[in-house]
């Protein structure tokens, strides 16, 4: 028992450690909004690279055994990723809350090229609302993302645009490996 607290403790430290790398690295005349949009960049780099990885006739793939039975078919994991960001840049940016009951984005959009579009539309967006950051900002309070009557800081809200958008690029990566495709920038 106490050696699994003294793992979890060491776990949550590692944790910290690992986000704050990005911080460590970044030169002392960085501000918020620079720091923010190279993680953004970086995010993007990766998810677009995935993204463009898949085939076309794969955007519909979905594994189906065990836990996976209602898991989002690849092309609806890139469309969710862009709506999210959407979702996001609109609180960061005051503009009216999007509709979402499913957060899956526009349905309409279902070929490889739409969606490449909506992607990229929603990564500008971000990086227009990362734009509006300041220092001196962060802890303004804004309308919450996903639930119109909530309100978060500006700070809470851009951590979205990382940690929401990695989530997928994992899930993501792995249906490129269940089809037998090298994730670009990972080895075999």
């Amino acid at each position: 028992m106490i050696f699994m607290r003294i793992a979890y403790r060491l776990s949550s430290i590692l944790t910290y450690f690992a986000a704050a790398l990005p911080m460590f690295g970044a030169d002392l005349s960085s501000n918020a909004r620079q720091i923010f949009d190279k993680q953004l960049d970086a995010s993007e780099r990766e998810v677009m690279a995935v993204v463009e990885t898949m085939p076309a006739k794969k955007f519909d793939f979905a594994p189906k055994d065990g836990a996976f039975t209602s898991a989002r078919p690849f092309g609806v994991q890139a469309r969710h990723i862009a709506f999210c960001l959407n979702e996001v840049a609109t609180a960061l940016l005051g503009e009216p809350m999007l509709p979402h009951a499913d957060q899956e984005g526009p349905r309409n959009l279902t070929s490889k090229g739409d969606i490449v579009r909506y992607l990229k539309d929603a990564f500008a967006h971000a990086h227009r609302a990362i734009g509006t950051l300041t220092n001196e900002n962060l802890l303004e309070q804004i309308r919450d993302p996903y639930v119109e009557k909530l309100r978060t800081t500006r700070l809470d809200a851009a951590t979205i645009f990382l940690s929401h958008t990695w989530d997928h690029y994992g899930q993501m990566v792995e249906y490129l490996r269940m089809n037998h495709l090298v994730p670009p920038g990972h080895q075999q």
